[in-house]
């Protein structure tokens, strides 16, 4: 199994940034592919970022591409969403996910953590 904990969310007006950080234990966080997903108000689950097990690849959703950057650090078990440039439709609650294959989510899911970009 994979236990999955974000941190960082907040309240952020309209083009300040946010750093999410989600720390992993249990299963091999270092061999999995990770991502972030995120869920607004009336909306279904969407895909965000992910990262390889390596961090040497990165993928982003068009909507966030040049504003957000995934990473991850394997010594400390952790992902991270640096949000720049944040806009009102990034407003939703964000979640850590692995193990990735290609773009579908994997079993394990984070408890969410709240992002409210305010104008």
């Amino acid at each position: 199994q994979m236990q999955l904990v974000e941190s960082g969310g907040g309240l952020v007006q309209a083009g300040g940034s946010l750093r999410l950080s989600c720390t992993a234990s249990g299963r091999t966080f270092s061999n999995s592919k990770m991502g972030w997903f995120r869920q607004a108000p009336g909306k279904e689950r969407e895909f965000v970022a992910a990262v390889s097990w390596s961090g040497g690849s990165t993928y982003y959703a068009d909507s966030v591409k040049g504003r957000f950057t995934i990473s991850r650090d394997n010594a400390k078990n952790t992902v991270y969403l640096q949000m720049n440039s944040l806009k009102l439709e990034d407003t939703a609650v964000y979640y850590c996910n692995g193990p990735m294959r290609l773009f579908i989510p994997g079993a394990y899911w984070g408890q969410g953590t709240q992002v409210t970009v305010s104008s």
